[in-house]
């Protein structure tokens, strides 16, 4: 613990963080579009490196040609990756969507299987994905790391940001099991609104400024004064320049 701001107990820290976040996001609504399993599993799939937002726009579409694997085998890859292009990646989602909706019908009557095992055997389906779905369509207690998670765990100092594995290891050692499947959405939602990748900032970010990992606030800092003496330096030479 010496790592961070205050001296709390790490179940303390990990209290304080989960009552802060409690506060801002009482309501947790699920950030994909679906009406079931297979478009939640669908949804998912297309979100690798795009927007949830741009997922929601183009997945009615999608479902109003085939929103069940029955009908989604009836089209061509190529019909689905035209559909789906501006989600990127569409080649290889495409070849996943159609072969993981053909495997559905062929060994699993074609159901969704609430199954961790069963969902990372299906093409283009990875333990994060297979945990979304575990999570959100069938209520399994699971904790998937995005790239939010991954970075908030790690400036809050209840991980070591070695790998998303770990990251998810520490995440459902230290939270209580049932809020998993709240909590990894409030995570979501908090770094994207207060604690992003870029333009990150101490004033806004709470939980990282009451609870962070001290090296991480320290290296913050640290680039601040740097860009308020560039500035500085910047305004010094302009005025000299206009005299």
């Amino acid at each position: 613990m010496g790592d961070a701001v205050k001296t709390l107990s790490k179940h303390e820290k990990v209290q304080a963080i989960m009552d802060i976040l409690d506060d801002l996001y009482p309501e947790i609504p699920v950030p994909l579009d679906h009406t079931d399993p297979y478009t939640l599993l669908v949804a998912v799939l297309l979100s690798a490196q795009c927007t949830d937002e741009r997922v929601n726009q183009i997945t009615p579409k999608l479902f109003a040609k085939a929103d069940n694997p029955y009908d989604m085998v009836k089209m061509s890859i190529e019909e689905i990756q035209n559909i789906i292009r501006p989600c990127g990646l569409s080649p290889m989602k495409s070849k996943g969507i159609w072969h993981l909706s053909d495997m559905i019908i062929k060994q699993h009557d074609g159901k969704v299987p609430q199954d961790f095992t069963a969902l990372e055997a299906m093409p283009a389906v990875g333990h994060k994905t297979a945990s979304v779905v575990m999570s959100q369509a069938f209520g399994v207690p699971a904790f998937p790391v995005d790239t939010h998670i991954h970075r908030l765990m790690y400036r809050w100092g209840l991980s070591n940001g070695k790998s998303v594995e770990q990251t998810e290891r520490d995440a459902k050692r230290l939270f209580p099991r049932d809020r998993w499947n709240d909590l990894h959405l409030q995570i979501i939602f908090y770094g994207r609104e207060y604690c992003p990748a870029r333009g990150f900032s101490l004033d806004r970010c709470l939980i990282t400024r009451e609870f962070g990992r001290k090296s991480f606030i320290n290296e913050v800092i640290k680039e601040q004064e740097k860009k308020k003496t560039l500035a500085t330096k910047k305004k010094a030479k302009a005025v000299k320049h206009k005299s």
